[in-house]
Formats: C-alpha cells, sequence, structure tokens
C-alpha cells in the first residue's frame, strides 16, 4: 500500500475559521478524515502541521526517503523559504504542492512560488480538493 503525507505549513490549522471567503468554511481536520475514509483502501495518509519552517523540514527529512509521496502546502513558506526548497530537492520521495487559492491571482508578493521548480505538480486555486488531486496524483 502506498504511503502518502499531507504536510500543511503556517496558519492552516486555522482552515475554518480563517478568512473563509478565500479558504472556504470547513476546517482541514475535519476535510482530512474524509479523504482517509475515501482513500483509505489505496493508501495510507498521514498528516502534519506546523507553523514552524523547521518542523516541516524535519518531517520532509523523516518520511522523504521512505513515503511514495508528500502533498505540500507550505502557505506563506512558499514565497520565502529556500530551506524548503532545498529539502524538496534533497529528498527522494516527490512532492506536490498544493495551494488552496490561486496564489497567481492574489497579491503580488504571493505570485512567486520558490516550490514549483523541485516539485513534481503544482495545484492552485481548487480548493481543498487540491489535496485529493494531489493524493490522485500518487495513485
Amino acid at each position: 500500500m502506498k504511503k502518502v503525507l499531507i504536510l500543511n505549513g503556517p496558519n492552516l490549522n486555522l482552515l475554518g475559521r480563517r478568512q473563509p471567503e478565500i479558504y472556504g468554511s470547513t476546517s482541514f481536520i475535519s476535510y482530512y478524515s474524509e479523504l482517509d475514509l475515501k482513500y483509505r483502501e489505496q493508501v495510507e495518509l498521514d498528516y502534519f502541521q506546523s507553523n514552524h519552517e523547521g518542523d516541516l523540514i524535519d518531517k520532509m527529512q523523516e518520511v522523504g526517503f521512505t513515503f511514495d509521496g508528500i502533498i505540500l502546502n507550505a502557505g506563506g513558506y512558499t514565497h520565502t523559504s529556500i530551506a524548503l526548497a532545498d529539502c524538496v530537492s534533497a529528498i527522494t520521495t516527490p512532492v506536490v504542492e498544493v495551494h488552496i487559492s490561486n496564489i497567481k491571482e492574489r497579491e503580488v508578493f504571493r505570485h512567486h512560488s520558490y516550490l514549483e521548480a523541485v516539485c513534481v505538480k503544482s495545484i492552485m486555486g481548487e480548493g481543498l480538493k487540491g489535496y485529493e488531486l494531489g493524493l490522485q496524483h500518487f495513485l
């Protein structure tokens, strides 16, 4: 059975409460439970969220040589973290970048992603469904 990690960065623990007009009103834990139930016969899902860049790097290094895929929403670190991009480049597990909103249609400072060039795929603007699309990429 395939093993896939969903890795969420800063402020994504506030989904469902944070700017629902952009991110929707469903909590990620609620969405994750539905996704896990829907795909549990096909994949072993793991989930980790942190507001700290080093924790995200540590988690990717922990699973980045044994898991079949990582779905990464790095939040604001997408636009600032060369360290996260370096980590994605250093591991052998392929990474799909996901963004709930379309970062290319938001504020100018959000248009650039340091991760896009090192990830196998980028999915943006699909809402929470982007995570499922990322999962389907690995299946």
